[in-house]
């Protein structure tokens, strides 16, 4: 599913405010007359949007996948639209298969903001210096204690994870878009690695410092959280014997 997180407090079901999961749910359950537990891939933060969320879902109906496909897309808001439905092996969990993630981060680099867009996008109106930048998120490959761009306060059992790429492309008009792919992200991960590769292109800190930062595990020690309307959820990858009928 691709979805815009403008409106929405993120991913996860809560008690008041609306989400991602909360909103197609209530879809399902009124086409299925069921109570539908909808488990996704992983959660996106409250502005945060996807071009490739997937979830899963379980119940008895003789609805289709393509009738569900088609019944989801004209019920949901405008802001959520399912790319593929399809039904899968009673074993396949969206969040328990995922071999990895790719997330993107558009950064607006230019002196001036954009009208139209900037919902999307972080604007950084000083020059950056995208090789340096690069540079330093070279250092991001491989496994690592990334414990250094987890937000305080949400502990796991272990914050090591593998970034198999961390890549900067140009675009048009100033468009500069953080590409990176592991096998799994904390919370904040991707945002609080762009606001210190941001203080990297800006001068701030060195290539150097960033791999101290990195190896030292300090939250306090990074720069900060870049806001969530630049972030958007690429794609998820599987296992292929994930989803293959048994």
């Amino acid at each position: 599913m691709a979805y815009d997180g403008s409106e929405f407090c993120g991913w996860q079901r809560q008690k008041s405010d609306p989400t991602i999961q909360q909103t197609i749910e209530e879809v399902l359950a009124r086409m299925t007359r069921q109570k539908i537990t909808l488990n996704g891939s992983g959660r996106t933060d409250s502005g945060v949007h996807a071009w490739g969320q997937t979830a899963n879902f379980q119940c008895r109906t003789r609805l289709s996948a393509a009738e569900f496909f088609k019944a989801l897309n004209s019920m949901l808001p405008d802001s959520i639209v399912i790319r593929e439905c399809r039904e899968m092996p009673l074993k396949f969990h969206a969040r328990f298969d995922v071999r990895s993630k790719t997330y993107v981060y558009h950064l607006h680099n230019h002196p001036l903001p954009r009208a139209a867009g900037r919902q999307y996008v972080w604007h950084i109106a000083r020059p950056l210096t995208v090789p340096a930048m690069q540079r330093a998120a070279d250092q991001l490959v491989g496994t690592h204690d990334f414990k250094a761009f987890e937000a305080s306060g949400s502990p796991r059992p272990h914050t090591r994870r593998t970034v198999s790429r961390a890549e900067f492309f140009r675009k048009k008009r100033g468009l500069l878009a953080f590409e990176i792919t592991a096998d799994g992200f904390l919370r904040y991960m991707v945002r609080n690695i762009v606001g210190t590769l941001v203080d990297v292109g800006l001068g701030r800190i060195s290539g150097a410092d960033f791999a101290e930062i990195l190896a030292g595990r300090d939250r306090f020690q990074a720069g900060i959280t870049a806001p969530p309307q630049g972030l958007f959820l690429k794609c998820v990858d599987y296992d292929p014997a994930s989803l293959l009928q048994p």
